[in-house]
């Protein structure tokens, strides 16, 4: 591995699926099909485009197919969907995303509320889907949220989200994010969580989605890289939260990250200024200011945009 691999962090926005989920006025498809195509353009290479969920569950991506029958693809990007079932998948495979995702938890109590199963059914639930994607020549992602808090639990043992984790690997999803859906999560708990991980889970598998409601969602991806962990998940100026989570608010801004990983000297290919104009496109399509920080930052009038200092002074566009 060269130096420059070296330093090398992967971005994985969830701001068109994960973001727009529970926004309360509708975007429509072709400002979802501009969302998209400018976060590749910003220099996105992992997309998670929409979901394949039934459309009373969430009304807000019930144009999947549109979207990505309308996008236009980049080579080198992997355009993902989120599937809830064998149903689901067959749903996708009509548009032929370069990913699936499925989603359990750490909690039976959050999985309930979620999905309306334990976590050993949602596991048997995807024994199907799995290998049925592998075999359309789709990879599979897995996530497991509230690994370290639950709103109906509290605190979460790393064992919990852990052996949720090993199940999904040995089932063959390629990667498995680990989701702080509520924000619980400090610096000291992702050290716990990953060095015990590391005994039992390949830590260069897994990506880690930090919810910023407390405000450590960026103290927790520089723990997390201290252990190897190389891939996050990130909103487009902090767009959305989980519907079935009360008080998970915050998923980490995408711009926020973008600047503290290239001040803290990692790559990510990412263009900071265009990754603003892609948060300014949908922010205008919203009820709601966006709540990233450096998004807010940028947006204050007579402020230029600025590059991240880096360590040892200077500042430098990666």
């Amino acid at each position: 591995m060269s130096a420059a691999q070296a330093r090398q962090v992967r971005v994985v926005e969830v701001g068109p699926r994960d973001g727009l989920q529970n926004e309360r006025v509708f975007v429509d498809t072709d400002a979802k099909v501009r969302f998209v195509e400018t976060l590749v353009a910003a220099g996105l290479r992992d997309v998670e485009v929409s979901s394949f969920v039934h459309p009373k569950a969430v009304p807000q991506l019930a144009d999947a197919e549109e979207v990505f029958a309308t996008i236009r693809r980049v080579p080198g990007v992997r355009y993902s969907a989120l599937v809830p079932n064998l149903r689901g998948l067959e749903r996708a495979l009509d548009c032929r995303p370069d990913e699936v995702a499925v989603f359990t938890g750490a909690t039976d109590s959050f999985v309930g509320k979620n999905i309306r199963m334990t976590i050993a059914e949602s596991l048997e639930r995807f024994r199907p889907v799995i290998p049925a994607a592998v075999e359309a020549g789709i990879t599979v992602r897995g996530y497991v949220s509230t690994a370290f808090g639950c709103p109906y639990e509290g605190a979460v043992r790393p064992e919990q989200g852990i052996s949720v984790a090993e199940r999904l690997f040995e089932m063959g999803c390629r990667e498995v994010s680990i989701g702080d859906t509520i924000g619980m999560g400090t610096p000291g708990a992702v050290h716990d969580w990953l060095r015990a991980a590391a005994q039992r889970l390949p830590v260069e598998r897994l990506a880690m989605h930090f919810h910023d409601t407390r405000g450590q969602a960026l103290a927790n991806v520089l723990a997390a890289l201290e252990h190897g962990v190389r891939v996050f998940d990130a909103s487009a100026g902090g767009l959305g939260g989980c519907p079935y989570a009360p008080g998970a608010s915050g998923n980490l801004a995408t711009e926020d990250l973008v600047y503290c990983l290239h001040g803290s000297g990692w790559e990510t290919g990412i263009d900071l200024s265009k990754l603003v104009q892609a948060s300014r496109a949908i922010a205008g399509q919203l009820d709601h200011i966006l709540p990233g920080r450096y998004f807010q930052a940028e947006r204050v009038r007579g402020v230029p945009e600025l590059e991240p200092v880096r360590a040892g002074g200077g500042t430098g566009r990666t």
